[in-house]
């Protein structure tokens, strides 16, 4: 997920986590308690994104690729990463380190926030199609929920509306209030939202917002988490839906073939629109039909009668077409297995860029994961492999499961 949505996430646990404790009978120590519990899930659910500073290491893109959500997002390294923020939370802040050594119960806190702040963050990046592999090195595959777009204005509006009243100073509740309604708006604007995300993400905010002003400000936070739960819910409904839509029309696109993936990725805001990938082998075209892949790249409308595809944003992969539209075939691209299998043998970048890659299209020599971009367009995934083949290998290399491992002919989980 995007940092905005991890900062809030993590402001409210801190926030819910002060909340649930008694009253501090020092007002020193309960404001400095306050203060380190949202500062602490706060860096919490944001200490994970430090692996960006490991991007150098390899060429673009496969620092990034291989380097952003890697050891950092796995549980092994979240107690070490807790350790580390805590230590230096000890030595920077003397007020704190008293407070902790004189309430056990604000120790307790303090760590528990920690802790969860870590665990939350790898849990909202495993909601999109970007994915984690938390479990690394027990188990190194690559899990993907497929639920939420990377950047999510729900999370922003439900989180940011229960947060902004509780600022400490009147300009900062303004401030806050004037930035999440501001965001939606600009989003609006530029295309990324249809009007009517506009209008619930409208009536989501008016809703934290009566709670909070109505039943005090722990119902405020209780219902921005419990829609933020429900907006989660819908999505995994609305996937499921999707899958089986896809399907049935991949049925009737390519009969016979064997579906290898699925990758789902929604629109902002919107449960209706959903952009998708299939990965496939078995009948194509050509004579060696039975030893072909193929990625096809397509968008769906759950609701064609109120939102067709062609009224999905087009920045984000709407298509234009007829009002009864439910699902457009953007793209198909059909490979040798064999071929694909050679040059992951042949060519070690290739075969780096393969721990990432989840849906390969091959063009004029380079590597494109289909989830990221249109097709034949570039983006951050974009790997020119022919360019790079007489390049010394790429090291260091962290050994992720091939999301592609049923095309490589390896086990799940292979590294």
């Amino acid at each position: 997920m995007d940092n905005v949505t991890h900062s809030l996430v993590g402001l409210a646990v801190g926030e819910l986590v002060e909340r649930s404790l008694s009253a501090s009978a020092d007002p020193v120590q309960g404001s400095t308690r306050r203060r380190a519990l949202l500062l602490t899930g706060l860096l919490a659910s944001n200490f994970p994104d430090l692996d960006l500073i490991l991007t150098p290491l390899l060429p673009a893109p496969l620092g990034y690729l291989i380097h952003h959500r890697g050891h950092t997002h796995t549980l092994l390294y979240a107690l070490p990463q807790v350790a580390l923020l805590l230590g230096l939370a000890w030595l920077l802040w003397p007020g704190l380190r008293r407070l902790l050594r004189a309430d056990p119960h604000a120790r307790r806190a303090v760590v528990g926030t920690a802790l969860l702040g870590m665990v939350l963050h790898l849990g909202f990046d495993a909601l999109n199609v970007y994915g984690v592999h938390p479990f690394h090195p027990v188990d190194s595959r690559w899990l993907y929920a497929d639920l939420v777009f990377i950047v999510e204005p729900v999370f922003w509006t439900a989180l940011g509306f229960a947060l902004a009243p509780l600022a400490s100073r009147r300009i900062l509740r303004w401030l806050g209030l004037a930035a999440f309604t501001a965001m939606p708006l600009l989003f609006t604007w530029l295309g990324y939202l249809q009007w009517g995300s506009l209008a619930g993400l409208a009536a989501l905010a008016l809703a934290v917002l009566a709670c909070g002003r109505r039943l005090g400000a722990d119902a405020g936070l209780v219902a921005a988490v419990l829609a933020c739960a429900g907006f989660v819910g819908v999505q995994a409904l609305a996937g499921q839906a999707a899958r089986t839509q896809i399907r049935a029309a991949l049925d009737n696109t390519a009969p016979g073939s064997r579906v290898l993936d699925l990758p789902l990725s929604s629109f902002p805001a919107n449960p209706l629109c959903w952009s998708f990938a299939t990965v496939t082998t078995g009948p194509g075209p050509g004579p060696d039909r039975a030893g072909t892949y193929t990625v096809r790249v397509g968008v769906l409308s759950l609701a064609p009668g109120v939102t067709p595809v062609a009224a999905c944003p087009r920045r984000f992969g709407g298509e234009p077409g007829s009002r009864a539209t439910a699902l457009a075939w953007k793209y198909t691209e059909t490979r040798s297995i064999a071929a694909f299998r050679n040059l992951q043998r042949s060519n070690c970048h290739f075969d780096a860029w393969l721990r990432f890659a989840r849906v390969p299209s091959l063009l004029d020599g380079a590597a494109t994961d289909l989830r990221f971009g249109q097709p034949g367009q570039p983006n951050f995934s974009t790997l020119p492999y022919v360019a790079r083949a007489s390049d010394p290998c790429p090291a260091p290399l962290a050994t992720w499961g091939y999301p592609r491992a049923d095309l490589l002919g390896r086990p799940p989980g292979a590294n």
